[in-house]
């Protein structure tokens, strides 16, 4: 059974942070954009971006066919926040070969110019000088060859991905720019680092992992980047390394003003903790861990289907099951994910000698409620 708590594998990351979708698409520093709003910028990009929050991604393609059978797109750009969206949703989709279609339209070169503004001043005869082009349509480019089993090329381009967003960060005076900006290149960069150690890690090249994740840590002692660091350690035994390393996560914490009292920071520390008694088979005192986690938050989804994982370990396969059932009812957007349905399938199959029949049930709820890109498969039906 699945334990959620190592950086998640390839095929789980998200090609966009849906919360700042728009954000990403609209420009750099979305609060000094002379844009009024987000369908004043495109076509109904604020119905696009309500969409794909909300996981409705054939909508998603039904609405960009229909804008451009219609011709609704006036604009260059306006066709790459669309491609964005479609692309976005085929891959969500899990409809590759779609999406390698759609991906062959654009042009191999991204910098080139017909992606530029300034090679439409008809169009944009105020806009400043850059690139049309959105970042998350740049992060598809790069991970679509690995949806299609060209990890190397997909590695390659997340890599000169990486390098982009460091010279376009290096390169931009930050005095004249805002924070809202500058944020957003960060969290890009996280993101970029993060996918790219996912991929080593599902290779199993631990020593990649931990080089790029050190040289992180050289600028950012951040802990969730320090926590991470464990989980790789834990994965090929150095487990006093992991140990470590969480009790320098505890003591950046506690020793923070800004941090010590975050409920998410808390929760971190508490997890880690449950982690180390759950490798040692420990597994009421990680039960304990990740119920004061879950007192703190009730929506910490790895603290919770790690705590059934924990119960059914100690045979309490009733409570364990009762756990994830519970936090389905309880928090249905945050804990219907793959892994918690997989391991709750298990559960039933292990309980009830009618298993088939409770999967049923579980998934007629699941085709009820769930985002179109849920891999349905994982009730084992």
């Amino acid at each position: 059974m699945d334990m959620p708590e190592s950086p998640p594998p390839p095929e789980n990351s998200s090609p966009i942070s849906t919360a700042t979708a728009a954000a990403d698409m609209v420009d750099d520093d979305p609060l000094s954009s002379p844009y009024a709003s987000l369908n004043s910028h495109c076509h109904e990009l604020s119905t696009l971006q309500d969409l794909a929050c909300r996981g409705a991604w054939q909508t998603i393609l039904d609405k960009v066919a229909r804008s451009r059978s219609l011709s609704l797109l006036t604009k260059p750009h306006e066709h790459l926040i669309y491609l964005t969206f479609n692309l976005l949703s085929l891959v969500k989709l899990r409809r590759y070969s779609d999406a390698q279609s759609e991906a062959q339209t654009l042009d191999e070169d991204l910098e080139s110019d017909q992606y530029l503004y300034e090679s439409y001043p008809d169009h944009y005869p105020t806009r400043k000088p850059g690139s049309m082009i959105p970042f998350a349509l740049r992060w598809l480019h790069a991970h679509l060859p690995f949806t299609l089993g060209d990890r190397q090329l997909s590695l390659d381009r997340l890599y000169s991905l990486l390098h982009f967003i460091r010279s376009k960060r290096l390169s931009q005076n930050q005095e004249s720019i805002g924070e809202t900006s500058l944020t957003l290149w960060k969290k890009r960069d996280s993101f970029v680092v993060n996918t790219i150690i996912s991929h080593h890690l599902s290779q199993k090249e631990f020593k990649v992992c931990l080089s790029l994740l050190k040289a992180e840590i050289t600028k950012n002692d951040d802990p969730l980047l320090l926590s991470k660091l464990g989980y790789v350690e834990m994965q090929y035994g150095d487990l006093d390394g992991a140990r470590r390393n969480f009790e320098a996560v505890e003591k950046s914490i506690v020793g923070s003003e800004n941090s010590k009292d975050d409920v998410g920071f808390k929760n971190l520390v508490g997890r880690n903790k449950a982690l180390m008694f759950l490798v040692a088979k420990d597994y009421v005192s990680a039960v304990r861990e990740y119920e004061e986690c879950i007192d703190r938050d009730g929506s910490d989804v790895v603290a919770i289907n790690n705590k059934a994982i924990c119960l059914m370990y100690l045979r309490d396969l009733s409570d364990s099951i009762k756990v994830l059932e519970n936090a389905l009812e309880r928090v249905p957007t945050m804990a219907l994910n793959e892994t918690l349905v997989v391991n709750l399938c298990s559960m039933y199959e292990l309980a009830y000698v009618n298993h088939a029949d409770v999967k049923k049930t579980l998934s007629t709820w699941i085709a009820r409620v769930a985002p179109d890109d849920f891999d349905t498969s994982c009730t084992r039906i």
